[in-house]
């Protein structure tokens, strides 16, 4: 648990504070970082740069209690500007060829791990307005802000998004035993 006196020791830069924080966080963190990146080694760099920001930007931190949040959003920009480098947000027609094969009709029960591992076989442009409306809670006015895209991009991308991660759902997980 990340308490009051645990923050105000980071804020004063103690190294064993840091630790503390960062074992804790880290897990929480690092399951953010693998929704809108693939790679390990992007998730790990995009990761330490978080905690980078992180411990050195605590004075800008206005209320103790947001601190998990405020952590949060810290690692998600960072994972934005990760894909910023590689990914046309603008652009959501790219063909995934993918083989996944379908659930035997004894295991069809969808488990929320397995949507966000679908999440992995959509464009990365769909895959992430996804992420930033549907998990994160933003509004299509601040995911165009965020991505340098058109709200009528942002609205399209999430379409596209529900409607490639249904036919992934209705394809694999709910197709009737022939």
């Amino acid at each position: 648990m990340i308490n009051e006196n645990l923050i105000i020791a980071c804020k004063k830069m103690h190294r064993d504070a840091q630790r503390q924080v960062y074992e804790i966080l880290a897990p929480k963190l690092y399951r953010v970082c693998k929704r809108y990146l693939k790679k390990e080694e992007e998730i790990e760099e995009v990761l330490a740069d978080a905690f980078y920001i992180i411990f050195t930007k605590m004075d800008q931190l206005k209320e103790i209690g947001a601190f998990e949040g405020w952590a949060r959003k810290i690692a998600v920009n960072q994972c934005l500007h990760q894909l910023k480098k590689n990914v046309n947000f603008n652009l959501y027609l790219e063909d995934h060829s993918f083989k996944i094969q379908p659930q035997s009709a004894t295991d069809t029960q969808l488990e929320e791990e397995d949507l966000l591992n679908l999440l992995n076989f959509i464009p990365e442009g769909c895959k992430t307005v996804f992420n930033l409306f549907a998990i994160e809670g933003f509004g299509h006015k601040e995911i165009a802000a965020m991505l340098n895209i058109s709200e009528g991009t942002s609205k399209s991308q999430l379409n596209a998004a529900k409607s490639k991660l249904k036919d992934l759902v209705n394809n694999l997980y709910y197709q009737k035993a022939k």
